[in-house]
C-alpha cells in the first residue's frame, strides 16, 4: 500500500515539474542573434562605429557569450576579401551590419532577403543601396554620416579669413567621397574660394598628393572620406609642417593632427545604428520599410594642439 502510495504522489510531482519546466524553457531559452559585421577598412571613425554598435547591443541586452554572436571581418581596403568576406558573412549569420560604403555595396550584393543594416555610408541612394532614405524599398537600411559641409565651410573662413585658394583632398573611387567632394565644391566655390582638387586611389599616394598640393593651397578641406582618413595623421602632420589648418570632415579627423570641424561621432552613429537592429529585432518590422536615420547631432571639434602649433586663436570660435 505504501508503495503505491509513494509512487502515485511521485508520478503527480514528476508531473507538475514537467508542466512547471515546461512553462518556464520557452522564458529561459533566449534566442541567439547572430550578426554578421563587414568593416571596409581600419581606421578611428570606423573603428569606433563598430565598438558603438556592440556597446548599443550590449546596453539593450545582446552580450557576446550570451545571446550573441558577432562575426567580424575587416576587408582591408580589398574589394576580392570584400566579396569573398560577404559571401562568408551572408551563409552565417541572420543579421548583417555594412561599415563604409563599400562594405554595404558588397554586403547588399549577396544579402538576399537577409535584414542588412550600414554605418558610415555618406549617401545610401548614389550608391545604390537604398531606393530613398524615407523608403528604402530593399532589405537595407541604416545610418548615414553625410557632414554638414555649409556649416565647415563656414568654420575654414573663419581659421582662415585671407585663404583664397583650398586645397580638396579625397578619394576619388570611393562613392561616398565623390558625392561629399561635389557638394564641397559647390560650397567652396559658392564663397568665392578657388578649389584646388587632390585625388588619391590609396594611402600609398598621399606624400606625393600631399608634398605636390601644399604649395599650391592657403587652407585643406577633407571630406568624409576612408582613403583620407586612415591616413590623417600624415596628412595632419605634412600640413602643419606647411603651416596650412585642415578643417576634417569627422571629429576623428581632428583628433589626428587636422584642426576643426563641426561634424559627427561614429561612436554615437554606431549606437544608433544597433538601436534600429534591436527595434527591428523587437518589433519585427519590415527593414525595406524602415527609414535611414542621419546623426543625431554634430559637435564643433577643435584640436588645440594643432591650433597652437598653426598659431591659429581659436578662443572665440563658434558655429553660426
Amino acid at each position: 500500500m505504501k508503495k503505491g502510495y509513494y509512487y502515485v504522489h511521485l508520478m503527480k510531482l514528476l508531473g507538475i515539474l514537467a508542466l512547471v519546466l515546461g512553462y518556464v524553457s520557452p522564458v529561459l531559452a533566449e534566442e541567439t542573434l547572430k550578426v554578421g559585421v563587414l568593416q571596409y577598412v581600419e581606421h578611428e571613425s570606423l573603428n569606433a562605429t563598430y565598438q558603438g554598435f556592440i556597446d548599443g547591443l550590449k546596453e539593450a541586452g545582446y552580450e557576446e557569450g550570451k545571446n550573441l554572436e558577432i562575426d567580424f571581418l575587416n576587408a582591408a581596403a580589398d574589394n576580392a576579401n570584400l566579396q569573398s568576406m560577404s559571401e562568408k558573412l551572408v551563409n552565417n549569420n541572420d543579421v548583417l551590419f555594412a561599415i563604409a560604403t563599400p562594405a554595404a555595396q558588397a554586403l547588399a550584393n549577396v544579402a538576399g532577403d537577409k535584414p542588412l543594416y550600414f554605418s558610415a555610408v555618406t549617401d545610401p541612394v548614389s550608391a545604390g543601396l537604398v531606393d530613398s532614405l524615407d523608403k528604402p524599398g530593399k532589405n537595407v537600411t541604416g545610418t548615414i554620416d553625410a557632414a554638414p559641409i555649409e556649416e565647415q565651410v563656414k568654420l575654414l573662413q573663419k581659421v582662415a579669413p585671407e585663404a583664397k585658394t583650398i586645397g580638396l583632398l579625397y578619394n576619388s573611387g570611393e562613392a561616398n567621397s565623390l558625392s561629399e567632394a561635389e557638394n564641397a565644391k559647390e560650397q567652396l566655390t559658392a564663397v568665392g574660394l578657388k578649389v584646388e582638387e587632390a585625388t588619391v586611389t590609396s594611402t600609398n599616394d598621399i606624400s606625393q598628393v600631399m608634398g605636390s598640393l601644399v604649395s599650391k593651397v592657403d587652407a585643406i578641406f577633407t571630406v568624409t572620406d576612408n582613403t583620407v582618413a586612415s591616413a590623417m595623421t600624415l596628412v595632419g602632420d605634412l600640413a602643419i609642417e606647411a603651416k596650412l589648418p585642415i578643417v576634417g570632415g569627422s571629429e576623428d579627423m581632428i583628433n589626428e593632427n587636422g584642426l576643426v570641424t563641426y561634424g559627427l561621432n561614429y561612436y554615437n552613429l554606431g549606437k544608433q545604428t544597433a538601436a534600429m537592429v534591436v527595434k527591428q529585432q523587437e518589433e519585427n518590422l519590415n527593414v525595406s520599410e524602415v527609414p535611414v536615420e542621419s546623426a543625431s547631432e554634430n559637435n564643433l571639434i577643435i584640436n588645440e594642439k594643432v591650433a597652437e602649433a598653426l598659431g591659429i586663436d581659436i578662443t572665440n570660435l563658434k558655429v553660426e
